[in-house]
């Protein structure tokens, strides 16, 4: 059994999978990975499931001792990955590659330099206590396992699937300027002006420091302007959502969103869109761009 014990948790660090998707009839939301494909291109690397449970990492800082052999991989944001061998001085290794841990190894996913979240996958998956058919963690409902604290023992299960002839991905490129997020019109375009559906495209936005699981809320010279001004009764939202409160700045939902919302959406973003937007940092220039 692989077991790995924590040394230093980092700001916050989650077990995430896909999530609980179906259920928002019974007022339970997706939540899972925020960057589902990074997570899911660690499971790859190490032979699991697309959508085992793994580690989602933000902001940096975890430390882990093997305490056992382990096969990891580290993908996700842009962050410095260190082993150190035996509890030998740390050297660093590659992300986005199969790394092989022996008993008394150190791995430590460090500060990012580009993005937010980083994703550890285990070979095996790692075990935890389903709650609703998921081991995600929802911080927004509070469901699943709790977050990750020092001293605590992460145990994975047993690998069903070979190991891939694959052992390292290449990183998703990541363009400069202005990151690109693909949207669709919302179901609520319609409440805002011309002008505001225009700029909605053509403005720049810079991402706030106001951002967690549940979303991100942007800011602009100019806001966008309703066309309807009367309350919108509370209807279902998504992933995605581009959700524009009465101060006319948009909030994107990610992996927690609550399940209902009364604000009007005027734009919803595409699944890879998503998992550009859960990367963002505070004062990331952002601009939609209509998707193809």
């Amino acid at each position: 059994m692989t077991v790995l014990y924590v040394r230093a948790p980092g700001a916050l660090t989650t077990i995430q999978d896909a999530g609980r998707p179906g259920m928002g009839a019974f007022g339970v939301g997706r939540s899972g990975a925020a960057d589902l494909p990074a997570l899911q291109a660690g499971n790859r690397l190490v032979g699991n499931d697309p959508d085992a449970a793994g580690l989602e990492v933000t902001a940096g800082g975890l430390t882990l001792v093997a305490q056992s052999r382990a096969i990891i991989a580290v993908t996700g944001a842009d962050a410095p990955v260190l082993l150190g061998p035996g509890g030998g001085a740390p050297r660093p290794v590659g992300a986005y590659a199969r790394l092989v841990l022996t008993t008394g190894d150190t791995v430590t996913v460090g500060a990012p330099t580009a993005g937010l979240r980083s994703y550890l996958a285990v070979r095996g998956g790692i075990e935890a206590e389903p709650v609703l058919g998921s081991r995600a963690y929802d911080s927004h409902a509070g469901l699943g396992p709790r977050p990750l604290r020092t001293g605590d023992r992460i145990t994975a299960g047993r690998a069903h699937r070979l190991l891939p002839p694959v052992e390292a991905l290449p990183r998703p490129y990541r363009a400069p300027g202005p990151v690109p997020l693909a949207v669709l019109p919302g179901p609520r375009a319609d409440w805002f002006t011309p002008d505001a559906r225009r700029l909605l495209l053509s403005q720049l936005w810079t991402t706030t420091a106001t951002m967690d699981r549940v979303g991100v809320r942007l800011t602009a010279p100019r806001t966008l302007e309703r066309s309807v001004a009367g309350e919108l009764p509370s209807e279902g939202m998504v992933t995605g959502a581009v959700q524009v409160p009465g101060g006319g700045t948009p909030v994107i939902f990610l992996a927690d969103h609550p399940v209902t919302g009364g604000y009007p959406v005027i734009a919803v973003l595409t699944a890879a869109a998503v998992a550009r937007a859960a990367q963002l940092t505070p004062g990331t220039p952002v601009r939609f761009v209509p998707a193809r």
